[in-house]
């Protein structure tokens, strides 16, 4: 597992993750220029990164589906490395469930969800059955979860300093082909200088200062710090199909949202109308954490269940067999 300053240093960045080196060091108790190498040693690792995606603003806009593939014997990982390039997946998953791989799919339209399974994934050799899952509402998503690993005092140093700006009452958050073309650069570098996302986009820094300061303080584009699964506090992750009376579906959803384990949660079409992704310290840690959703919801089901035994795409990102990056795929939802 990462060390403690390195956990601590990861946490530190999903809460501010553009914070200057010196404002992250003053709160972790070392200098600028030592922390700035300690995150340049977990990135050359591979071990932790940064990247950037839509929030859910913008998500509003968007269509989300997460589609179960079974695949012939044998077959399963060549599939999920095919699809692992498309800019359409956030995310690709190896599980032991209902199905072989679970594909997190985000379109422009319906249409686009429909053309991407039909034309794309039933065609691939090797899969033998898809189903989708339409979600039509994402009520958490991967940036709220964090390791934990600094305390409240060091919280309070990162989040006192917050200088993003608010958006204006009752204006809603815009996404034009400028905040386009940061999401696309800050997917790259998330920590780029205003300066440097300027001159890589062809416009003043003022410009990108004003433009990022906007969209980041109206949740247009979302910033988070991942680290390498098998190395986090929380190696194992879990999908959970739950059903709930469509009544509750909206107080179950806030309720699940505020477990520490729970890093997705989305209404879904289907027998199940809820599915949650959960990340635990082990495999024997769902039992506890069903029984205490069941105590807490009594009418809520779980439907079914997939342990990931190979994560092979997050947040845009490909990963290798340890859940390390190697690689970045853009989460241009838009090119097609």
């Amino acid at each position: 597992m990462l060390s403690e300053s390195d956990l601590a240093l990861v946490n530190a960045l999903q809460l501010r993750p553009r914070a200057p080196w010196s404002l992250i060091g003053r709160a972790l108790g070392v200098g600028p220029v030592t922390v700035a190498r300690h995150w340049e040693r977990l990135v050359e690792r591979r071990e932790a990164w940064l990247t950037a995606y839509p929030g859910a603003a913008v998500g509003e806009r968007l269509a989300f589906a997460f589609v179960q593939v079974d695949c012939a014997p044998g077959e399963a990982m060549r599939v999920a490395r095919t699809v692992a390039g498309d800019a359409e997946l956030t995310a690709v998953d190896y599980v032991a469930g209902p199905c072989d791989l679970v594909l997190h799919l985000v379109a422009a339209s319906l249409e686009g969800v429909s053309r991407y399974v039909v034309d794309r994934v039933s065609r691939l050799r090797g899969v033998v059955g898809t189903r989708t899952l339409v979600a039509p509402r994402m009520y958490a998503e991967g940036s709220r979860w964090q390791v934990r690993a600094i305390s409240r005092e060091q919280r309070g140093v990162l989040m006192g300093a917050e200088s993003s700006p608010s958006p204006s009452p009752g204006m809603a958050p815009r996404f034009g082909e400028l905040d386009r073309a940061l999401l696309l650069a800050l997917g790259e570098n998330a920590r780029a200088t205003h300066a440097e996302l300027a001159s890589r986009l062809g416009v003043g820094a003022s410009t990108v200062r004003r433009h990022l300061g906007a969209a980041l303080a109206g949740g247009v584009i979302r910033l988070r710090c991942e680290v390498a699964r098998s190395l986090s506090p929380a190696p194992v992750t879990m999908l959970l199909w739950l059903r709930v009376p469509p009544d509750q579906l909206e107080r179950a959803a806030r309720t699940l949202g505020r477990f520490p384990e729970v890093r997705m949660c989305a209404a879904v079409s289907g027998a199940a109308n809820l599915l949650v992704g959960v990340w635990l310290r082990g495999a024997g840690d769902a039992v506890g954490l069903e029984s205490e959703m069941v105590a807490k919801l009594s009418r809520l089901e779980i439907v079914d269940r997939a342990v990931t035994l190979r994560p092979v795409k997050l947040g845009g990102c490909l990963l290798d067999e340890r859940g390390r990056i190697e690689g970045r795929v853009a989460m241009d939802f838009w090119g097609g």
